[in-house]
């Protein structure tokens, strides 16, 4: 070897039994350790002195750890391995190299984890002369593990309690919802009959009846929009992400908010219609965001102004191809402190001292809706001059093939011939209130229908199977056996079968209404009910012969929110 050679070579040498950071001990084929540079001191304790020729690498190891590591290796090898030393070396003496976690003692008997490497060391014909074993401590491994284990099991602890915190919301809403319907139903309910009564209010008495009503309506608003409002932050609203004509949905929010801005001197501008836009989102949602944007424009705009609705392409990011709808309106405008705020749930930005009606919801919801759509919303506004609200939907290409929309059959309203009930409806509903109001819409606006009712399951089936009703209204929250549990045991009969149940709840959350169109229930009314609803409902069963096992004229329900909610 050339003198350069090997003064570098023994540098390096001295360089390893300098190192600090990594144990280098190298045994004989004894065992006994020969060398043991400055990491092993550091790492053990010992001087060199007092080990080199003196100690075996086995000693400063924990004895219960080697045989742990013998036992392992006798397994794995499946043959019988000594303990001590032996063990340690079982596989650098065949050839393998070994790497394993260990705990070593230091001097002053205090123990440490550590990872070990053992490999054989040969002379020039192959024969073992000793084993060389590199060691770093795992101590701060180990305290980095237990901390991240700690911090998994706190993680784990704090989902399970978001989770079980999150169900105790759902289950209030849920109940809070039902209780709440309850009540409505009666309120509202009794309110349209009185507005549609023959003969016809007075003039004071239908003022009266109209504020009822107004407020009622109004408070299930609020609760919906509360509902809604919840499965969007608790992540269970579905949202569809679906091709859609932008088109569409503005001409159907025109025919709707058109009059609505003519009784207030409002003149709105939509754009042309012969120019196709269509984005990615889910069509109700959209037409929900639009309206709610349109209404505000025409409620908080000023006398004979005017709101101009536009659409036009854009670029998001990543060069999204985009499309903006802007609704621009002549209002009073908005302050940046009041921007600030806007989206903000529950806060209507001091318009409640306006008398103008509104629940401070619709903007969060809008918000959060188009944010779900994969968009986004923002606002332009100066003081005085108005305010541009505007959102921005991914541009997709028109679906491939859109099939013709026929147009729904027409419902004939005929004349009620006068004589002998035509029809047997059966009402399942444990609440007295719930019965008469039933009662009288039958009453006053189907005088052809023999209502039939029950207070409970049990009697219900009873009633469907001895007179085989046309249709059966089913509440769901029944004494003793459910509507769901009912509408199974009706099912089970080849009698009853063929009737189609209608629901009839106040259960209305979304999962109450997917539950129940699951069922089998033919349609899912929420209460409070809208009388029109439940009317059309029944039209359709028993004058169109619209049943379970003759669904050619169903219409389909939106599973989003129900007709009558």
């Amino acid at each position: 070897m050339p003198e350069t050679a090997q003064v570098k070579s023994e540098e390096l040498q001295q360089a390893i039994l300098r190192n600090v950071n990594f144990s280098y001990i190298a045994t004989d084929e004894k065992g006994v350790i020969q060398i043991f540079n400055a990491g092993a001191e550091r790492m053990l304790g010992y001087p060199a002195s007092e080990v080199v020729g003196k100690m075996t690498r086995t000693q400063l190891s924990d004895p219960q750890g080697l045989v742990a590591r013998a036992e392992a290796l006798s397994v794995e090898f499946n043959t019988p391995v000594a303990l001590g030393f032996e063990a340690l070396v079982f596989k650098a003496r065949h050839g393998i190299e070994d790497t394993y976690e260990v705990t070593k003692v230091r001097r002053d008997r205090s123990a440490f984890p550590a990872v070990v490497s053992v490999t054989a060391l040969r002379d020039g014909m192959g024969t073992i002369i000793g084993y060389l074993s590199i060691s770093t401590d795992n101590t701060a491994r180990k305290e980095v593990d237990r901390a991240l284990l700690g911090s998994n099991i706190e993680l784990e602890k704090a989902k399970s309690l978001a989770e079980k915190a999150n169900l105790a919301k759902s289950d209030f809403l849920s109940s809070m919802s039902h209780e709440l319907r309850s009540p409505l139903h009666s309120i509202l309910g009794f309110a349209q009959l009185m507005d549609g009564d023959d003969p016809l209010p007075t003039l004071r008495q239908a003022a009266s009846i109209e504020q009822i009503l107004k407020a009622g309506w109004y408070l299930l608003e609020l609760i919906n929009e509360i509902l809604d409002l919840s499965q969007i932050e608790s992540g269970k609203l579905a949202i569809a992400h679906e091709a859609t004509s932008l088109t569409e949905v503005l001409r159907e929010c025109r025919a709707m908010m058109v009059p609505q801005g003519r009784n207030r001197r409002i003149r709105l501008t939509f754009p042309d219609d012969g120019v196709p836009y269509f984005v990615e989102a889910d069509r109700t949602r959209l037409k929900q965001v639009l309206l709610n944007l349109l209404s505000n424009a025409i409620k908080y705009n000023q006398e004979n102004g005017t709101v101009v609705v536009d659409c036009a392409r854009s670029t998001g990011p990543g060069k999204q191809k985009r499309v903006r709808v802007s609704i621009s309106d002549t209002g009073v405008g908005l302050s940046p402190e009041m921007l600030t705020h806007l989206f903000e749930p529950f806060n209507r930005m001091g318009r409640e001292q306006t008398g103008e009606e509104g629940t401070g919801m619709g903007l969060a919801m809008s918000k959060r809706l188009v944010e779900l759509m994969g968009g986004v919303i923002g606002v332009e506004s100066t003081v005085g001059s108005g305010s541009t609200f505007w959102f921005e939907l991914n541009a997709t290409a028109a679906p491939q093939s859109v099939a013709d929309k026929k147009d729904e059959p027409a419902v004939a309203h005929t004349r009620v011939p006068k004589g002998a009930p035509k029809y047997t409806l059966l009402y399942v509903e444990d609440n007295l209130g719930n019965l008469e109001l039933v009662e009288k819409i039958i009453e006053s606006r189907r005088p052809d229908i023999r209502l039939l009712c029950a207070q409970d399951g049990k009697l219900g089936i009873k009633l469907a199977r001895n007179n085989h009703p046309d249709a059966i209204l089913m509440d769901i929250n029944l004494p003793g056996m459910s509507g769901i549990d009912a509408l199974e045991l009706l099912r089970l009969d080849p009698v009853t079968a063929p009737i189609p149940v209608i629901a009839l709840s106040a259960n209305a959350m979304p999962r109450d209404i997917k539950k129940g169109l699951e069922a089998g229930f033919f349609r899912y009314l929420t209460k409070p009910i809208k009388v029109k609803v439940l009317l059309k409902t029944l039209e359709e069963v028993l004058e169109f012969g619209v049943t379970p096992t003759n669904p050619l004229a169903t219409v389909p329900i939106n599973s989003a929110r129900p007709a009558a909610a």
